[in-house]
């Protein structure tokens, strides 16, 4: 062995897959349990990239604020898959964001994943989001997606399966969890369907209760 240290293996490396009966079939539930699990993506050249999810927002069946509730269309496909698929979508013209499907196959539900708090690959992200400061890299859907390489080519990836993006264990026990309004949509507003961990520095938008 050379004298150089040996490179740390990636957290992702070394946490287990979430399994399907472990998501809970409810939305609003599933959207509580993501906080603290982890969010990987290997890219090619099997590099990974992963963060801790710190902030999710629900949007169960027939809420007028989810993409589903116009119906099954095939741009919205993904949502309507069962429970623990990757739902991908480009927003207001500059941004890729992620939901994870959260009901039974028909039922078109997700839940948003708002902010990571980085793990893995930080230098990749980095140069993906043009950022060196570390809270900034994923605070936000947009972000997390870009930081992750998150984009249309993952849109319907089952996120229990063995594919090159899924959702992992907690690397470590998760805060308390706070509950606020949702952020920047224009129906249903008040609905407290946004859940972050409570204190981290990572979330995107405020602290309101």
């Amino acid at each position: 062995m050379s004298g150089s240290r040996a490179a740390r293996p990636a957290v992702a490396t070394r946490l287990r897959r979430l399994r399907r009966d472990e998501l809970p079939f409810d939305t609003v539930r599933l959207a509580r349990y993501l906080i603290g699990k982890t969010l990987v993506h290997v890219t090619r050249g099997g590099r990974a990239v992963s963060g801790r999810i710190v902030e999710t927002e629900a949007y169960p069946p027939r809420d007028p604020a989810g993409h589903a509730f116009r119906g099954h269309t095939a741009s919205n496909h993904s949502l309507f898959l069962e429970r623990g698929f990757a739902y991908v979508y480009f927003a207001y013209g500059s941004s890729f964001m992620m939901n994870v499907s959260s009901d039974r196959g028909g039922v078109g539900a997700g839940v948003l994943i708002r902010a990571l708090e980085p793990l893995d690959g930080v230098a990749l992200m980095r140069r993906r989001r043009r950022r060196t400061a570390l809270r900034d890299l994923a605070r936000g859907p947009g972000r997390t997606a870009a930081a992750l390489a998150i984009d249309k080519r993952v849109d319907g990836i089952d996120l229990c399966g063995r594919g090159p993006l899924w959702l992992a264990d907690a690397v470590r026990r998760r805060g308390s969890i706070s509950i606020s309004r949702r952020i920047g949509i224009s129906r249903a507003v008040d609905w407290p369907l946004r859940f972050y961990e409570r204190g981290s520095r990572f979330v995107s938008g405020p602290a309101l209760r």
